[in-house]
């Protein structure tokens, strides 16, 4: 497979299985040529757009959008203008959820006419407060969409799909690794597949990867498949996490039907991941009449799976109620000090842009 390459010289992806070595040497002398390059940007221009990256115009922010490299795939990054030095650079990969655009789900101000879309995730804006918030420490988030808005689809249309999903997050690392990123793989709704789709390209989780979220996005997952590697990987590195939002999406009714199958909403997949983590780790169980909270780990394992007496669909609800910043600081000195609250009132309202 051959595809076109993008304006960041990102390496091109060949098939995977046949050459697999050669392909991985022959990317590895690649990369290294990126590297040298742009490290001279990151360390010697702070303030100055990087290059292939345009400055936004607000919030001091700059990106950049990567087309027709990796076959029907669009990426958006989204960057800091300015880089703290001597604060951590997280790389946020955020696989979109099904139906959705990059722009509806960065989100922006509605009105009158808008699609009722631009309203319901709002991750710009949730990425905004968690820079203000955290302002000694560096935020970038690389929007990943499926041209079929639809990730379970993309795969399955998609030969050796598991390794270009390694390639699109081990290329798009590379161009910050002058900033020795650390790696937040994150999802909605049908994005889990390709958090799924990396976690089954590879033979144990990278250490690089320190934080692992779904947001009501493990539709996927499979205890013969995920269960080790997931508990290795948090046994391996203690500054890694991994935090779970789901619904009970198990009694819902939609259109006359129930919305999942008895075994396929995030409800029951949620409750089977902590089951079989709770074979490694030792679980502390909350509950109320809106929450079951099970932590291991001082919470770096951290899964809230919200009650639902009513049957109501709380999909995007859980990641417009501030579950993005939730999950991200999950951990952190920032969440136990009440700057926020996970399905409370919105917080980041003032970070919304036009």
């Amino acid at each position: 497979m051959q595809y076109k390459r993008a304006c960041l010289k990102i390496p091109l992806y060949k098939n995977a299985i046949g050459a697999h070595h050669k392909y991985w040497l022959h990317l590895k002398m690649k990369i290294g040529i990126v590297i040298y390059f742009l490290t001279g940007l990151f360390f010697y221009s702070k303030a100055q757009p990087l290059t292939g990256f345009s400055a936004t115009g607000f919030f001091n922010e700059q990106e950049t959008t990567i087309k027709d490299h990796w076959k029907d795939v669009v990426i958006n990054i989204n960057a800091p203008v300015q880089f703290h030095p001597k604060g951590k650079t997280y790389l946020i990969f955020y696989a979109l959820p099904n139906g959705n655009s990059i722009e509806w789900t960065k989100g922006k101000k509605t009105n009158p006419g808008d699609d009722w879309h631009f309203d319901i995730q709002h991750i710009a804006a949730q990425t905004r407060y968690i820079r203000n918030l955290d302002s000694q420490n560096n935020y970038v988030v690389a929007y990943v969409m499926a041209t079929q808005k639809s990730w379970p689809a993309w795969k399955k249309s998609t030969p050796d799909s598991i390794y270009i999903i390694k390639h699109i997050v081990d290329s798009i690392t590379t161009i910050f690794n002058a900033f020795h990123p650390k790696l937040i793989i994150s999802s909605h709704s049908g994005g889990g597949s390709f958090v799924f789709g990396f976690i089954d390209a590879v033979k144990a989780i990278p250490n690089n990867i320190e934080h692992i979220i779904f947001l009501d996005s493990d539709y996927g997952y499979a205890d013969t498949m995920h269960q080790t590697k997931l508990v290795n990987w948090l046994r391996n590195n203690k500054n890694t996490k991994l935090v779970t939002l789901a619904y009970n999406d198990s009694i819902v009714i939609f259109n006359g039907k129930p919305l999942v199958s008895p075994t396929g909403g995030t409800w029951y997949r949620s409750r089977l991941m902590q089951k079989d983590l709770s074979t490694s780790f030792h679980f502390t169980t909350t509950s109320d009449t809106a929450f079951i909270i099970h932590k291991a780990l001082n919470e770096r394992i951290t899964m809230i799976l919200k009650e639902n007496p009513n049957g109501l669909i709380y999909h995007t609800e859980q990641v417009a109620r501030n579950g993005f910043i939730f999950a991200v600081l999950t951990a952190t000195k920032f969440n136990n000090k009440k700057y926020f609250t996970y399905f409370g009132p919105r917080v980041y309202e003032k970070y919304i842009g036009d």
